[in-house]
C-alpha cells in the first residue's frame, strides 16, 4: 500500500521500478475490444495484489466494457505505487482502499491529484488468526495475553529463537512489527510474500496439525472453506493507532472505499460514474473471488457469471 510522486518524470521512474506482477506504469494491456469505446474512452484501472481486489476490479471492468463501451487497461500495481499514477494520468481508479490515511493526506489533501469516490460496501477486518484445530486444542490461544506461553511452539528456521508470526506481502497494511514490540511478545514477523502463501500455510496447518499463527483478513473467500479463529488483541479505540511506532491495539474495522484521480472525477465520464455508483457486499465479493482463486475461472468469466446472476444490482449502478 504505497506512496507517491515527485515530479512527472521521477514519478514514472519510481512506478516503473516498483510495479507488481510484471507490469509497470507505462505498459499497455487493454482488456476491452468494444468498437463503441469512443463514448467512454480508455479507463485505467489499478489491480492491487489480492484476490478480493481482483474480484471487485473484474466486475467493474466487465460492466465498463460490456455496458459502457470502455476500453479498460488494467495495471498490476501494489497499493502506494498505484496512487502515484493519479498524478501522471496513468491510473484512473483504485477500487479497494484499506484506510491509508497517509496516502489520502498526501494525494488528496496535499497534492490534490486524487479524490474519494465513496464506499465499496465492503467491510474490512485485519487480524491474527490460527487454524480451527489450534483454537480447539488450545482454547486460550485466542487471547493475546497467552501468546508468549505458546511462542516456542511457533519457532521456525526463519524466526530463530522466537515464535513466527506469518505475514503476507510486505506491501499489505500491517502494524504487526509494532504490535509484537509494544505488546512485548516473543515473536518475529516473517513475510510469506503473498495472499496465496498465507492460504497455503493455514491449509497445511489444519491438514497436518502443525502450528501456524498469522495475519489474515476479511472479506476473503477462503474463510468459507476454513473458519480461522481470530486472536483477540487489545481492543481498538479511536486514535490508538495514531503513532505507527507505538501501536499496541487491534486493527480498526475498515470501510473499504474507492479512490480516483481528480482529473478522472472532474471529467465525470461513464467509467467514473460507474466506479462511484459501484457498491456490493462482502458475500458478493467472496463469490467472485472464489470463482477466480478456487474455481480457476478467468477474471472476466468470473465477473460475467456474477453479473448475469445479479442484474438488478448492476442496473442500479448504471442508473446513477
Amino acid at each position: 500500500m504505497r506512496l507517491q510522486r515527485l515530479v512527472a518524470t521521477a514519478a514514472v521512474t519510481a512506478l516503473a521500478l516498483t510495479g507488481c506482477g510484471g507490469e509497470k506504469i507505462g505498459d499497455t494491456g487493454s482488456t476491452g475490444s468494444s468498437a463503441a469505446a469512443a463514448n467512454c474512452g480508455t479507463f485505467n484501472l489499478a489491480i492491487n495484489p489480492w484476490v478480493g481486489y481482483e474480484a471487485t476490479a473484474a466486475v467493474i471492468a466487465y460492466v465498463a466494457e460490456k455496458d459502457l463501451g470502455c476500453t479498460v487497461t488494467k495495471k498490476d500495481l501494489k497499493e502506494e505505487i498505484a496512487w502515484q499514477g493519479f498524478g501522471t494520468g496513468e491510473v484512473d481508479a483504485v477500487v479497494e482502499n484499506w484506510g491509508h490515511d497517509d496516502l489520502k493526506k498526501k494525494y488528496i489533501d496535499e497534492q490534490k491529484t486524487a479524490v474519494a469516490a465513496g464506499s465499496t460496501g465492503n467491510k474490512g477486518i485485519i487480524g491474527w488468526y490460527v487454524a480451527p484445530w489450534m483454537a480447539e486444542k488450545y482454547p486460550d490461544i485466542t487471547d493475546w495475553n497467552n501468546l508468549n506461553k505458546y511462542a516456542s511452539m511457533f519457532k521456525t528456521s526463519e524466526s530463530g529463537d522466537k515464535g513466527q508470526l506469518l505475514d503476507g506481502d510486505p506491501s499489505f497494511v500491517t502494524n504487526d512489527e509494532a504490535l509484537v514490540k509494544n505488546l512485548k511478545l516473543d515473536y518475529k514477523v516473517v513475510y510469506a510474500g503473498s495472499e496465496t502463501a498465507l492460504i497455503t500455510a493455514f491449509r497445511q496447518s489444519e491438514a497436518k496439525k502443525t502450528p501456524v499463527i498469522g495475519y489474515f483478513y476479511e472479506p476473503q473467500w477462503f474463510l468459507a472453506e476454513l473458519k480461522l479463529a481470530k486472536v483477540n488483541l487489545p481492543a481498538y479505540t479511536a486514535g490508538c493507532d495514531a503513532d505507527a511506532a507505538k501501536i499496541a491495539c487491534d486493527y480498526p474495522e475498515y470501510d473499504l472505499d474507492k479512490i480516483v484521480s481528480k482529473k478522472f472525477a472532474d471529467a465525470n465520464g461513464p467509467a467514473y460514474k460507474l466506479v462511484k455508483a459501484f457498491n456490493w457486499t462482502n458475500d458478493d465479493q467472496n463469490v467472485v473471488a472464489k470463482y477466480i482463486a478456487e474455481d480457476k475461472m478467468s477474471a472476466a468469466d468470473a465477473a460475467k457469471k456474477w453479473v448475469e446472476a445479479n442484474p438488478d444490482k448492476v442496473k442500479a449502478w448504471l442508473a446513477q
